[in-house]
């Protein structure tokens, strides 16, 4: 019966039960009374004819009308049989209110509002093992993981500054078992071992050095002339001027607007809106090297180094020069660049000497005799007393060659194809120095580093 109604409640099995007890009570007493009323009507046209058969008697004559034992005894056996039929032995008050009482109780019970599947129920409580035991047990106990904020490291960015430890711990514990499945455990103490070290993690907050995606310690690049200053603030007193595009080392950040660098040996404080890094400004480092080249360019610089350009920083330098109008400088950068490299010569020197001497390419020397230099010109005879070349190229490595031997290097010194400096001309590698035997103007040098300038600051267009 259950099969066929799985979803009703508590309350409708309680009615269904009541409902068939009381149908089988009275189905039960009514046949019994059907089965006693057969009997009694069994007996009764015997005791019928018994009384009848003795009424006349008794009517007709005394002697007669004593009743004989037998007849007595049979009557009371009949009168047992009849009550025995009637009143079965399994019927009795007792049992009637029993059942009576118990539907009562049942129909007191409380209602269960919710759909019950009784079928589920009985299969889930069925051969059910239930165990719990006590157990004490070593433990792990994981460990915590604290950030903190760090204004010197990008925005974002994380660091572990302690690694976490796991701690260690006794528990007891009672553990409950279902078919030999784990269920539940419930914690009765615990007892530490080892205490958990917390994990320290610092967290960037900068957005400067986010910007840059530099850290302290990173090289970074001016983009203006800066006044290094001795502490933070404008109106601190300046240590040094520091040209744009020259590097200096982050030492330290104060502030986002205010940080602590190191140029050289001369460490200051400057705003962090007057740096760039190579990853924000790409072609920085170029700038950079340029600028340290600049730096070096002055009326005293030694000339027998070379400059340090590259060949195509040569060709930025010569070509569109706007007084090259013969663009005699622009087709034979090559020529002072192999100078340079062959001879340990700066070739801007070389190429100033020439403008110079030859008013960028324009005197009669230089159309007529290929020579840029005025080589081997006597002030009596200009004309006539310069050398020939074949070319421009053989000129400029014809010169280049004699003030490496004779000019820019004390004697005995070592120089190109295994020779060594004469020196007869030397008073020292500067321009001066040159100027005391190579020209009989004593302002030779000023304007030839006049146009030394004008070429090294090309490098900046």
């Amino acid at each position: 019966m259950l099969d066929n109604h799985d979803n009703r409640n508590l309350s409708d099995v309680f009615k269904e039960l009541q409902e068939i007890q009381q149908t089988q009570t009275t189905n039960a007493r009514a046949t019994k009374a059907h089965k006693n009323k057969a009997l009694f009507n069994k007996f009764k046209p015997r005791m019928n004819f018994a009384f009848r058969s003795h009424i006349p008697r008794i009517n007709s004559s005394y002697k007669n009308s004593d009743l004989k034992l037998s007849h007595i005894i049979v009557g009371c056996g009949v009168l047992i049989v009849g009550l025995a039929v009637i009143f079965p032995k399994n019927t009795s008050f007792t049992q009637s209110y029993a059942k009576e009482e118990t539907v009562e109780k049942i129909s007191e019970y409380e209602l269960n509002r919710h759909r019950l599947n009784m079928q589920s129920i009985i299969s889930e409580n069925t051969d059910m093992d239930r165990v719990k035991e006590q157990a004490t047990e070593e433990r792990e106990v994981e460990f915590k993981t604290e950030y903190n904020n760090n204004p010197t490291l990008p925005k974002g960015e994380e660091i572990i500054k302690q690694d976490g430890i796991v701690g260690k711990e006794n528990v007891t514990v009672i553990k409950t078992y279902e078919n030999g499945n784990f269920i539940e455990e419930t914690i009765l103490s615990k007892e530490s071992i080892i205490q958990p070290t917390s994990k320290l993690i610092d967290v960037g907050t900068s957005e400067f050095l986010a910007k840059h995606k530099i850290h302290i310690g990173d090289t970074m690049y001016f983009i203006d002339n800066t006044n290094l200053k001795k502490e933070a603030g404008d109106d601190k007193e300046d240590v040094a001027e520091i040209k744009k595009y020259l590097d200096v080392k982050l030492l330290e950040l104060t502030s986002e607007e205010w940080c602590k660098v190191s140029f050289d040996t001369v460490e200051g404080y400057v705003k962090t809106s007057s740096l760039t890094s190579s990853y924000t400004t790409p072609n920085i480092i170029d700038k950079n090297r340029i600028q340290k080249l600049l730096i070096k360019v002055n009326i005293d610089m030694e000339l027998n180094k070379a400059s340090g350009l590259t060949l195509k920083k040569y060709k930025k330098i010569f070509t569109g020069l706007p007084k090259d109008t013969n663009k005699i400088f622009q087709d034979n950068y090559t020529a002072f660049y192999n100078a340079e490299k062959k001879y340990n010569i700066n070739g801007i020197f070389l190429a100033s000497i020439a403008i110079h001497e030859s008013g960028w390419g324009t005197s009669q020397i230089a159309n007529d005799k290929k020579n840029l230099f005025g080589y081997g010109s006597y002030d009596a005879t200009p004309y006539e007393s310069s050398f020939e070349f074949e070319d421009y190229a053989e000129g400029i490595d014809t010169v280049a060659k004699s003030l490496v031997k004779y000019y820019l290097n004390p004697s005995g010194t070592k120089i190109y194809d295994g020779e060594t400096a004469a020196a007869w001309y030397y008073n020292g590698p500067s321009l001066k120095g040159v100027n005391t035997r190579y020209a009989s103007d004593p302002e030779w040098h000023l304007k030839v580093y006049s146009y030394i300038e004008t070429l090294y600051n090309r490098l900046q267009s």
